[in-house]
């Protein structure tokens, strides 16, 4: 029974060099399971990179032949306009040139309003409208005061000129009305600007 005793003993002894996880060789299947998972990983990597300088070079190919488009819209943005207007620069010139060749101004006169009449409604087709001024009240958004003149027949700044006339392209301005304010008879802003003066 002792030799049976020693026995045991020296089968549960463990040398001191000799450390358990380093002795259990490593599992070849688990290894390559990994390595190919790393391989894999990194040609999804390559892939995504591939795919994402793909896209970046399309972006910018995209973004030259858009601004290319639209320089080429904005160069271009007028001419059917101007083919629109060129028949009418045709009309004035016939009567200038009429008007020079016989001197009757009555029909010089009524041939200039047709040609007149021609490009206003050109131009209103294109959007272009004006909007009167006179006898409303001044307001920045449409107006641009050249003088103010004490009136007692109108409230104060009130339009009660026009000097150049106002217009809208669709719903925007395009060019502000000049225009002559009233003020109030011998008020403030008529000292104002003869101080001014």
């Amino acid at each position: 029974m002792t030799e049976k005793l020693n026995t045991e003993n020296l089968d549960h002894t463990e040398s001191p060099e000799e450390d358990p996880a380093s002795t259990t060789p490593p599992d070849s299947g688990e290894t390559a399971r990994l390595i190919e998972q790393s391989e894999e990983a990194r040609r999804s990597a390559e892939q995504f990179k591939d795919q994402l300088l793909r896209k970046a070079a399309e972006f910018e190919n995209y973004k030259r032949r858009t601004e290319a488009d639209i320089a080429l819209i904005v160069r271009n943005a007028g001419e059917r306009l101007l083919k629109a207007i060129l028949p009418i620069l045709d009309d004035l010139d016939r009567s200038l040139k009429a008007g020079r060749d016989q001197p009757d101004y009555d029909s010089f006169y009524r041939g200039i309003e047709l040609v007149a009449a021609k490009l206003s409604k050109t131009l209103h087709m294109e959007g272009l409208r004006p909007f009167e001024s006179v006898g409303r009240a001044f307001d920045v958004a449409y107006h641009d005061a050249l003088l103010q003149v004490p009136r007692d027949d109108v409230p104060p700044h009130t339009v009660v000129e026009e000097v150049d006339r106002g217009y809208m392209l669709h719903d925007r301005v395009v060019r502000h009305a000049k225009v002559i304010v009233s003020t109030e008879p011998g008020g403030a802003p008529e000292q104002g600007s003869e101080s001014d003066a």
